[in-house]
């Protein structure tokens, strides 16, 4: 029997260079909700659209569709690509599963707060099940951009400022995705994104340039990428922005000396949506044709098109001497070895059947849950009022997001059962029972968004207040609530459709009168409770000081509601910790914990003379309903050579009367060396439970993996003989430390 690189090479030597390029464009099948309108900037007609679709589909010059999810019309299109192509290649079906596809999880910045590298990996494994049950064989996740601007929307894809852990995360996610081998079944192809530096765009703004030091693109941004290929990630994804003065999409280097030559990738490479269009845009290409000839040559197998893609002219651009024939023949090739893994020639259609069993699995919305239990990050909790007394008689729910379905979900999900999202408002009420009585208002109205996004002519994005709403009555109204009330739960942040891609902000605020409401709501006196419902850091410098009890539950997904009740009233306690620097005000941006010690150190927390350069909260930070003490901190040497490896260990217990969760968190820091070092850099950490009075042993190793960095000056990774600080705690600002010397021995 043939391998699968003797099959592909068999397709290859036998395809036309037009069928050639067919299998390296992917198109939108774009298809809108009844009644939703087309944003003119996407230059098409979605009526015209699909019809070119089809045809390109029956003349056998397509490898790929994106977005569609209807096994029913899958199956269809499958058929239409089978009978229109010669040589029997059926079409791969690519989706955006970024947290979920029917059953929705938290976002992935939520995630990253839980530090659960088994949680996250038993979201994806549930999300690539579901995604593979309806037809869908690759996944446009994970994105792995490190984000350091909250005002830039995709922060929410991702998993915050730090590599270390983003790293953790992208593996983990590869690993739920493509289960323990490429083509597992139940899995799909994983496609880290976007490759590279996308998450430093100047400004926060959602797609402008990236200027990217050496030093920063190798020790922070590529991390996570490297990590999602040595997972075994089938697939990365380009980006939009110039990185350096040269597009991404039409990089050489990226794709071929780092991607390839450097880290080994074995997978085939996609554009993003018409970024291999946007060459031409950026005058990287002097015309479309060009701009396919460019991206190819650098190592882009396929173009991610709307309509009318570059690709086509692939045949013309080899003819001109203008695009490589080898370079196509190897994207091809990749593209093909995709296929015959995930076992398409064998099974190219759905088992509609099959399909509504597994999005009907109870067992999806369990784990749902529990990674929204676990993603929560309790910030604040004076006096203890978290979890909710049991004698609780009487609660008031307010806000417009504490009973809205679908934010709770958050931005980035399409497929979604809106009548099985569980709101704030309505978990709460189930789990109090009939004895407490719950109340709600909205007691502010929707915000807008200033300017459209193109995703809301997806249909149900754009928020609405309801038929009637009276502003002031609303207000005074929600705030009577409170006032009658035991304790006030607020549910506060921003409305899904403010962040994710096209959606970046220049404020932090607090969007419309939220900020108002809470103060109108902790000035009756009642015990308030903040519920922050976000995808970045928001300003809450007036919340931190005055509300008592504040709780970052995310946008928590499917199940969401039900986890917050459960957090509220102690049937779980929070373990979550920040992915990020959570920064005071938007003039401090970007902040990040893992700077250099500049001139003055002193001084760092005094940079600006109207308000104190520290966060709010520090990167890590996360409370508990118990309390952990650290003690016994040692190193098993406390001198090694630049290859050994050390052993750290501390002891951690649980101080409190309640099982709890904690992440310990080991940070590094190089005292000197050939550069300059970070003050401290996340190097460990393990989320342990404990039972009250509990104590464990927690070990990491520091090594060559944990102590080695880029260093521009000699243009390679280096390990420096040095002195360095080491500190084991709950979050950045650990203080319990030990001393290691390392030698050139």
């Amino acid at each position: 029997m043939p391998t699968i690189a003797e099959r592909a090479e068999d397709l290859l030597s036998r395809m036309t260079p037009e069928e050639k390029a067919g299998q390296l464009t992917q198109y939108f099948y774009f298809t809108l909700p009844e009644g939703a309108e087309a944003d003119p900037a996407l230059g098409l007609d979605p009526g015209a659209q699909p019809r070119e679709v089809e045809a390109a589909l029956a003349a056998g010059r397509v490898g790929s569709l994106l977005f569609v999810s209807d096994p029913a019309q899958a199956n269809r299109l499958q058929r239409l690509a089978l009978d229109g192509n010669r040589l029997g290649i059926p079409v791969i079906f690519g989706f955006d599963v970024i947290h979920g596809f029917r059953t929705i999880f938290p976002v992935p910045i939520a995630m990253a707060a839980s530090w659960d590298l088994a949680t996250v990996e038993a979201g994806q494994a549930v999300a690539a099940r579901e995604a593979r049950a309806v037809g869908l064989h690759w996944a446009f996740a994970p994105m792995v951009d490190i984000a350091r601007d909250p005002r830039w929307g995709r922060m929410i894809e991702g998993a915050g400022e730090d590599p270390f852990l983003g790293a953790a995360m992208a593996a983990a996610q590869v690993r739920g995705f493509q289960g323990p081998a490429l083509g597992t079944p139940e899995h799909v192809i994983a496609g880290p994104k976007h490759f590279a530096g996308y998450g430093a765009a100047l400004g926060g703004r959602d797609y402008d340039e990236v200027n990217l030091s050496d030093s920063e693109l190798w020790n922070t941004y590529l991390p996570p990428f490297r990590a999602a290929v040595e997972a075994g990630a089938g697939n990365i994804m380009t980006a939009y922005m110039d990185l350096n003065g040269v597009p991404a999409t039409g990089n050489h280097w990226l794709f071929t000396e780092v991607l390839r030559d450097t880290w080994g990738f074995g997978g085939f490479v996609v554009s993003d949506a018409n970024a291999v269009r946007n060459l031409h845009t950026h005058g990287f290409a002097p015309d479309l044709e060009q701009a396919g000839a460019r991206a190819v040559n650098a190592g882009v197998d396929m173009e991610m098109a709307i309509s009318d893609p570059a690709y086509a002219a692939l045949p013309g651009q080899v003819e001109a001497g203008l695009a490589d024939p080898a370079a196509i023949d190897a994207s091809v090739r990749r593209v093909l070895t995709a296929k015959l893994t995930l076992g398409l020639f064998e099974e190219p259609f759905v088992d509609e059947d099959r399909a509504r069993q597994v999005l009907a699995d109870p067992t999806h919305r369990d784990v749902a849950r529990t990674a929204a239990e676990r993603a929560a990050v309790l910030l604040r909790n004076e006096g203890d009022l978290l979890p909710l007394d049991p004698a609780t008689g009487s609660i008031a729910v307010l806000g417009p997001l504490a009973d809205s379905r679908r934010d709770t979900l958050g931005p980035w999900v399409f497929d979604f059962d809106l009548d099985e999202t569980v709101t704030v408002l309505e978990g709460i009420r189930a789990r109090a029972g009939a004895d407490v009585r719950v109340e709600h208002a909205r007691g502010v109205p929707v915000v807008q968004r200033t300017f459209p996004s193109m995703f809301d002519m997806f249909g149900g994005n754009a928020p609405t207040d309801p038929e009637g709403f009276d502003e002031a009555a609303e207000f005074d109204r929600a705030v009577a609530l409170a006032a009658d009330a035991d304790v006030a739960v607020v549910v506060v942040g921003e409305w899904q459709n403010m962040i994710g891609e096209a959606a970046s902000r220049s404020s932090l605020d607090l969007p419309g009168r939220q900020l108002e409401l809470l103060r109108a709501v902790v000035d009756t006196g009642t015990p308030t409770v903040a519920l922050i419902m976000n995808g970045r850091p928001l300003d809450l410098r007036w919340v931190a000081e005055h509300v008592p009890a504040v709780l970052d539950v995310w946008y928590p997904g499917s199940q969401g509601g039900a986890a917050v009740a459960n957090l509220l009233f102690g049937d779980v306690s929070p373990g979550g910790k920040l992915p990020f620097s959570w920064p005071r005000t938007v003039g401090q941006l970007p902040m990040i914990y893992a700077h250099t010690t500049s001139h003055e150190p002193e001084n760092q927390a005094r940079r600006y003379w109207d308000e104190a350069s520290t966060p709010l909260f520090p990167f890590g930070h996360g409370l508990s309903y118990s309390r952990f003490g650290y003690d016994g901190l040692s190193l098993d040497r406390e001198r090694c050579g630049r290859d050994d490896v050390v052993t750290l260990g501390v002891d951690v217990t649980n101080t409190g009367d309640r099982a709890a969760t904690e992440v310990v968190q080991l940070y590094l820091h190089q005292r000197s060396g050939t550069a300059s070092r970070p003050v401290r850099e996340l190097k460990g950490f393990v989320r342990v439970e404990l039972a009250p009075g509990e104590t464990r042993r927690v070990t990491f190793p520091v090594g060559p993996e944990q102590r080695r960095y880029w260093n521009a000056a000699v243009r390679d990774w280096v390990l420096d003989a040095s002195t360095f600080d080491l500190w084991v705690g709950g979050d950045s600002t650990a203080t319990l430390g030990t001393v290691l010397e390392v030698t050139t021995d």
